[in-house]
């Protein structure tokens, strides 16, 4: 299985995120959740997981 959108479906690409951030429904001040909305656009198949880390990045280090 890929990361690319091009190679998951929707479900795949939630699996992938959730997978990766753990439990976002945890108790940790809600910083999980809004990493987990940081990767919407992801899910929806609108901006790849690299453009998303990029700017976020980005936008760290400015």
């Amino acid at each position: 299985m890929g990361i690319l959108i091009s190679e998951t479906t929707k479900e795949e690409r939630e699996r992938i995120v959730a997978d990766s951030l753990g439990n976002i429904d945890g108790a940790c001040d809600g910083c999980a959740a809004g990493l987990a909305e940081m990767y919407n656009d992801y899910i929806e198949g609108r901006r790849e997981l690299r453009e998303i880390n990029m700017e976020f990045r980005a936008d760290r280090s400015g």
